[in-house]
């Protein structure tokens, strides 16, 4: 039996793109997957939409929960999962046909690695390539430098916890990636656009990016938490250039030392 892959698409307000969502989970290569909608006591028609796909097709399964934010909905969904691989899929974004294939790949040659995502594509109200850096810890020590649509080993979510529910406002997908990094797992980025992230003129981003208040607690409080993570990456990001540059100065007394003693003899 193929591993069953879970893919967990909280819901809140945003039936308008859940179709479009759920039909590019519907077009995988792979098919061996199951589909949690969780439906976070959401105001509009998420229930209909939902409770579609599931009749179509029993790989999808509605849920449904009081509100209690993103991070909750996403941890209800997992809970509920029963496949050996994770991937979080926001109701309005969608992914490739070759997504889950190509992941499962990568995770099949290497039982190291706990995370695999690919390059992106922004669509909506821009549209154009998702420019976002290769990974190290340093460059994830300054911002996300991935989106919340990777493929994570379930266990590798049991062992930090899954998403902290007390990040209602955002960046929980930054803080789970720098606990897995911390925890020792691998990233692995596929050199493919296999994710569409859809941009809106309004959304919860949008919102988060101009509140000073909930920029500050967010970020201390991830701070807080992974205060190790952000002084090992702060020190090297300072000490190793001059580490490195010290270590040339060496090189190069040395090759002139060695030049001097071959002249002499």
């Amino acid at each position: 039996m193929p591993p069953l892959i879970s893919i967990i698409v909280p819901c809140y307000n945003q039936a308008i793109y859940l179709t479009e969502c759920l039909n590019s989970v519907l077009a995988q290569t792979y098919d061996h997957w199951e589909c949690l909608i969780v439906d976070d006591g959401s105001p509009d028609n998420t229930a209909e939409v939902a409770i579609k796909f599931e009749k179509q097709d029993t790989r999808f399964i509605y849920l449904k929960k009081e509100n209690g934010g993103l991070p909750s909905a996403r941890n209800y969904g997992i809970r509920h999962a029963r496949g050996a691989f994770i991937l979080p899929l926001d109701a309005d974004d969608k992914i490739h046909p070759e997504y889950l294939a190509a992941a499962l790949r990568v995770f099949q040659s290497n039982d190291q690695i706990a995370v695999v995502y690919c390059k992106a594509r922004l669509f909506g109200a821009v549209n154009r390539r998702w420019y976002l850096p290769a990974f190290s810890p340093e460059r994830l020590a300054k911002d996300n430098i991935v989106f919340c649509s990777a493929l994570i080993r379930k266990n590798t979510l049991d062992k930090v916890g899954g998403y902290d529910e007390r990040l209602i406002y955002g960046k929980e997908d930054w803080d789970l990636w720098i606990g897995i990094y911390s925890a020792g797992g691998q990233f692995y980025r596929i050199n493919k656009v296999l994710f569409f992230y859809r941009i809106k003129q309004q959304s919860m981003i949008t919102d988060f990016r101009k509140n000073y208040e909930k920029n500050f607690y967010t970020h201390s409080l991830i701070l807080s938490k992974h205060h190790a993570f952000f002084t090992d990456a702060m020190i090297k990001r300072i000490y190793e250039p001059l580490y490195i540059s010290a270590l040339n100065d060496l090189r190069q007394l040395l090759m002139h030392i060695f030049y001097r003693i071959c002249r002499f003899f």
